[in-house]
C-alpha cells in the first residue's frame, strides 16, 4: 500500500493528467465502496488471494469498477499464482502507466486512461504472446460474464507485439 507518509516519503507522485471522466473526491467517495477508494482513488493494494475475481475463469469483460470502461478480455486472463487477477493484454486504449516509485522501489502503474483510477502494476514476467503480466487489483474491477469485447477492440487486445 503506497498511500500515507511511506507513499509519499517513497516517491509516490499523483498524475496531474485530466481525465475524460473527473469527479470532486467526495463524488467518488459516494459512487465507490471503501475499499474501491482506497485502491483507485488513492493507490491502495487489496490483500493478495482477497479478490473472487482472482479464481474467475469464465467468458466476459473485465470493466474499471469506477467508471464502468472495459479494460481486459478474458481470453487474456491467466493464474499467474500472485493472488491477484493477471491478464497479459489490455483492451486497446483501455489502460494507460505511469512509473510508480513508491516505496522505494520503481514499478509500472497501471491506470484506468478514462477515470485515472489506479488498477495495479504491470510486471514483464507474463506468458507469451506479449510477455506482460498486468497485476490487477480485483476490487478496481468489475467482471461482466459473458459480455464480448468492444466493437472495434476484437481481437486486438493491447499491444500483441511480442517482447524483445
Amino acid at each position: 500500500m503506497a498511500e500515507g507518509f511511506l507513499g509519499r516519503f517513497g516517491g509516490r507522485g499523483h498524475s496531474t493528467k485530466s481525465f475524460a471522466l473527473s469527479l470532486s473526491d467526495e463524488e467518488w467517495r459516494r459512487k465507490l465502496s471503501p475499499a474501491q477508494y482506497r485502491v483507485l482513488r488513492e493507490h491502495g493494494t487489496e490483500r493478495a488471494g482477497s479478490s473472487p475475481l482472482d479464481k474467475e475463469y469464465g467468458g466476459g469483460i473485465y470493466h474499471c469498477a469506477g467508471c464502468g470502461q472495459p479494460l481486459f478480455a478474458s481470453d487474456t486472463k491467466f493464474n499467474s499464482g500472485t493472488g491477484w487477477p493477471s491478464f497479459w493484454a489490455p483492451l486497446g486504449d483501455a489502460v494507460e502507466t505511469e512509473t510508480d516509485r513508491s516505496f522505494f522501489m520503481t514499478r509500472t502503474e497501471v491506470h484506468c486512461s478514462r477515470c485515472g483510477g489506479h488498477l495495479g502494476h504491470v510486471f514483464d514476467d507474463g506468458p507469451e504472446p506479449t510477455g506482460q503480466r498486468y497485476c490487477m487489483n480485483g476490487v478496481s474491477l468489475a467482471f461482466h460474464p459473458g459480455e464480448m469485447p468492444p466493437e472495434g477492440s476484437e481481437g486486438k487486445p493491447g499491444n500483441l507485439e511480442p517482447k524483445p
